[in-house]
């Protein structure tokens, strides 16, 4: 028996899709295997934003012929903290795209002309890129035919443009002046690095450029989204952190790890001919670790309720999170915090701007 769910999200819908007997976390959406892992290519392991998994995944896609081609992002060399969707043939390029990249996208743009051109596709996208990916296949049957492996993310939310705007002015740069600008990588986390016309480096640690800069500017939506987990993906990845004494990341520099969940069967099975393959090295991790590795995103999924709760009380729309288990994962945060967060969100709307 197979069960769909179907949520409106924003900027697209959740569209979840699991066997009934298959597991589910409050957190972590729906799942059939999880590990720890890398690319055993160093080079790739090095410049992805952990380790290099959905990199080495894409690429080991296009080499075995599973796909003709993978669309992700790619830096806008026209706007440096900006992006560009590509649809790729070529490994270097889909290589170049290692790396995350805090700034809006929109993968989805020109997919009617990518379908359009037939042959077989794996899609790299946000949670909601690729949750409005499996709805249009709901009316569009060349989705079926043509996506042969959806990878997603754990996505933390998209800062506006004056985050990178931000960075940019505290490592004394003019935006006009940079002519490349990486996020994160080369190193896990990685820095943000800025380099100008003039052959000028400058670079900021990931915990000064997330924590004080991008953070602070994720976009309201992201704030409500019920499912940042990649739950609707094939195959989800993120940062697979080491905890420090206190219980949150330990943001210093270490070979990078990921996190990898399989959340279908034909995911499973691409993941198993990779590690099979030698393509990745991996380890097996129990569900409940990755509350340590993730504490933020387990936090978001918490609060969800409460902060839709006050968006509906005000009148404004909310996500439909039917079967995301929101419910279930409010029950893990304190009251406290809940309503906190629900007064805090009401104030939002009500006083001041979404």
């Amino acid at each position: 028996m197979t069960e769909r769910t179907i949520a409106s999200a924003c900027p697209g819908a959740v569209v979840a899709e699991w066997d009934s007997s298959e597991a589910r976390h409050p957190h972590w959406g729906p799942w059939r295997t999880v590990m720890s892992g890398y690319s055993t290519d160093p080079e790739l392991r090095f410049r992805g934003s952990s380790g290099g998994a959905i990199t080495a995944l894409a690429i080991h896609a296009l080499r075995t012929g599973q796909v003709d081609r993978v669309v992700h992002v790619l830096p806008d060399p026209s706007n440096p903290t900006g992006n560009r969707v590509v649809c790729s043939s070529d490994e270097s390029e889909i290589a170049a795209g290692a790396g995350s990249r805090y700034a809006a996208s929109s993968p989805l743009g020109d997919i009617d002309a990518i379908l359009s051109d037939g042959g077989s596709i794996a899609f790299i996208g946000k949670p909601c890129d690729v949750s409005a990916l499996k709805l249009l296949g709901l009316s569009d049957p060349r989705v079926g035919r043509h996506v042969t492996i959806m990878l997603s993310f754990f996505c933390a939310g998209v800062p506006n443009a004056r985050a990178a705007a931000n960075i940019l002015a505290a490592m004394g740069l003019a935006t006009e002046d940079v002519t490349k600008f990486r996020y994160r990588g080369e190193g896990w986390p990685g820095r943000a690095v800025a380099e100008t016309r003039t052959g000028g480096i400058a670079h900021m640690s990931y915990a000064r450029s997330w924590g004080e800069f991008l953070s602070p500017h994720v976009q309201f939506r992201c704030k409500i989204c019920p499912d940042a987990v990649g739950g609707s993906a094939d195959i989800a990845c993120a940062d697979a952190w080491y905890g420090n004494a206190q219980g949150y990341p330990d943001l210093e520099e270490h070979d990078g790890r990921s996190l990898i969940l399989t959340r279908s069967e034909r995911g499973e099975r691409f993941l198993e001919d990779a590690v099979g393959k030698g393509v990745l090295e991996t380890a097996p991790l129990e569900i409940g670790e990755i509350d340590k590795m993730q504490p933020s995103q387990a936090m978001r999924k918490q609060l969800v309720r409460a902060r839709s709760a006050a968006l509906a009380l005000s009148g404004r729309s909310t996500p439909c999170a039917e079967g995301l288990m929101i419910d279930d994962a409010a029950g893990h945060a304190p009251f406290w915090l809940q309503l906190r967060n629900f007064l805090g969100t009401l104030r939002r709307v009500l006083w001041t701007r979404q």
